[in-house]
């Protein structure tokens, strides 16, 4: 008798050789790691039954990761550091004002590092460390290794945020499954779990970072329909401006490393009480023995908060308009992250929608559910059929054109994966070799835009402006981060380059950025076309002139003075601001030679013509 291999539904068809996989939540604040068993996603517990690690790394006489680093961040703040995510992929230009951070900043020209007691760390380090502890509660709960993990990182973290995050896993001992938007995993948790379809908004403010995206979801299929966020807006902020308000109330300027953060620890306190009670106590004795007693009500807070929650509801209004919806069409508003506990923020996300946000998922767990589901489906622990993931990148990535023009490649708030090609071609005669510059942004021009890398194409056969064919390729995978090839389509000759810069946008050039794409697009329109028309005259002026050097003996003396007279028109017009201008004395320039292309059309053909019989000619 034949036996059939039974399987539980959902699971693989061999439910005992299952694969061990987690999903991270590497946070600003707080770090956890999930896993699904029995077919439910879990948080994996330490062995104090504490489901959070805060990501805090102390470096001493040994490593110290989570709570015990967490208490001596006061007493040691140099060497204790937190909220490290903020620095990932970060240059020290990109952080700006240094003063209020107590650490010893280590400037590379790339990636900033961080001098402590142990040498000089960086942030994929330090994150490294917090993800080996997870790792290890990972393989001791479930009593095994791991195959791999999917970790989340925001939806705004750029290329070089999102490469430093795999490098950090690959210095644990992790092999990612894959980068998953935070949102995204919010939105698997709270769809699955709920059975949920329609149009959701996922608010993710956390400790660090805050994202919006707008999704579809729809009998299983997650649709990411936009997505935007600050990668340096989130909980830290709050926690800044009840420093602020601690340093004016008691006329403090210059304190010590310790005395700020210790000040910057109880401001968290402080902010945290305010979620339960309407006022808080701040005490405190500083290294000079000045006493700090003072109490903040949530009206001060919610006062001093007001912008920061307003930026927000700008970026929202902003992924409405990019995913073509109303605030109307939302169903249903996800709160993710713990800073979303604030009632005033709570309060103006209802306001916004015009009703109340979802909480019944823990929003500081709601991630790292989701993600522990994605990897457990990465790791073919059950059918892909059941549901379908389909993320966005948040920001358009092109290439630089003649004039110092941006072509996009692939629009922003694309599906990824996704893979785009567009044909270019060469712009002098002769030319072998061409230099590609990768950009990212949203403006036209070259100089608005963000430089993520270079590379040449060289071996191009030598041939006449415009023949050859060059085909570049960009493939963003399901990371989020870019590759991209090229290759001239007649000879074969190729390069690529896998994109990784040393370190990305700053919040501050993404929110200009979007900002300046809306606020100049007529501006840009005119500057695109200035830059077209500038690009024309001079490849025509190019042409009549080798025209003129190779056939000015068909010309008599007054049609070549025209000519000229008319090239002279044309390069005075260059430098000027309007483009209609040059428009029209390239027109003119045009309808002066056309007697003089139609004599050097003739000529080829006498050319081609001469000692021919005709019979040679007769059609076979």
């Amino acid at each position: 008798m034949a036996l059939l291999q039974i399987s539980e539904p959902g699971l693989s068809t061999a439910p005992h050789q299952h694969r061990l996989a987690v999903g991270i939540d590497l946070g600003t604040t707080n770090s956890l790691v999930a896993t699904v068993r029995n077919g439910i996603s879990v948080v994996l517990n330490d062995e104090n039954g504490r489901a959070m690690l805060p990501s805090v790394v102390r470096y001493a006489t040994d490593v110290v990761v989570g709570e015990a680093a967490q208490a001596a961040q006061s007493d040691d703040p140099v060497n204790t550091i937190v909220s490290v995510k903020r620095f990932m992929g970060r240059s020290l230009a990109d952080i700006g004002d240094t003063s209020r951070l107590p650490y010893r900043f280590v400037d590379t020209g790339s990636m900033l590092q961080l001098r402590t007691v142990a040498g000089v760390k960086s942030p994929v380090e330090v994150s490294a460390e917090i993800l080996k502890v997870l790792r290890l509660r990972a393989e001791e709960s479930l009593g095994g290794e791991l195959v791999g993990a999917v970790i989340t990182v925001p939806a705004y973290f750029d290329d070089a945020q999102r490469q430093a995050t795999k490098d950090a896993a690959k210095l644990a001992g992790i092999n990612v499954l894959r980068l998953l938007n935070e949102p995204t995993a919010a939105a698997i948790a709270y769809g699955l779990d709920n059975a949920s379809e329609g149009v959701y908004a996922v608010y993710d403010l956390g400790g660090g970072t805050f994202d919006i995206s707008i999704l579809r979801l729809s009998r299983g299929v997650f649709e990411v329909l936009s997505a935007n966020g600050d990668s340096a807006l989130g909980g830290d902020d709050f926690d800044q401006r009840i420093h602020c308000w601690l340093l004016e109330k008691n006329q403090l300027s210059v304190l010590s490393p310790q005395d700020t953060r210790l000040l910057l620890t109880l401001a968290r306190s402080a902010k945290e009480q305010l979620t339960e009670h309407v006022d808080a106590r701040i005490t405190a004795v500083l290294s000079s023995g000045e006493i700090i007693d003072n109490v903040i009500t949530r009206t001060d807070f919610q006062e001093m908060s007001t912008n920061l929650i307003q930026r927000t509801l700008q970026l929202m209004r902003r992924a409405l308009r990019d995913a073509k919806l109303g605030v109307d069409e939302v169903k249903g508003v996800v709160m993710v992250g713990g800073a979303t506990r604030m009632p005033q923020v709570q309060h103006a996300v209802g306001e916004f929608f015009g009703q109340t946000p979802l909480t019944n998922l823990d929003p500081d767990k709601v991630v790292a559910l989701g993600a522990a589901i994605q990897a457990n489906l990465l790791a073919g622990n059950r059918s892909s059929d059941d549901w379908l993931l389909l993320d966005v990148i948040p920001l358009s990535l092109g290439l630089e054109t003649m004039g110092g023009l941006v072509e996009k490649i692939i629009p922003r708030n694309s599906t990824i994966p996704t893979a785009r090609a567009q044909e270019f071609t060469t712009y002098k005669d002769g030319q072998t070799a061409m230099s590609l510059h990768v950009l990212q942004g949203e403006r036209e021009l070259v100089s608005d835009c963000r430089s993520l890398a270079q590379f040449e194409l060289r071996g191009i056969p030598p041939m006449v402006a415009g023949a050859a064919r060059i085909r570049v390729t960009f493939q963003v995978d399901a990371d989020g981060l870019l590759n991209v090839a090229a290759r001239e389509l007649g000879s074969g000759v190729e390069a690529a380059i896998v994109v990784k810069p040393s370190y990305g946008l700053s919040d501050a050039e993404i929110t200009r950025m979007l900002q300046d794409s809306t606020q100049h697009a007529q501006d840009d329109m005119q500057a695109r076309a200035h830059r077209e028309q500038q690009t024309e005259a001079n490849q025509l002026l190019d042409a009549v002139q080798n025209a003129l050097d190779q056939d000015g003996s068909l010309l008599s003396e007054s049609q070549r003075s025209e000519i000229e007279s008319r090239m002279t028109a044309l390069k005075v017009t260059l430098p000027l601001a309007d483009h209609l201008a040059i428009k029209r004395a390239v027109t003119t320039l045009n309808d002066a030679t056309v007697s003089f292309a139609q004599a050097r059309m003739d000529k080829s053909v006498k050319r081609v013509l001469s000692g021919m019989n005709i019979s040679d000619l007769e059609i076979k």
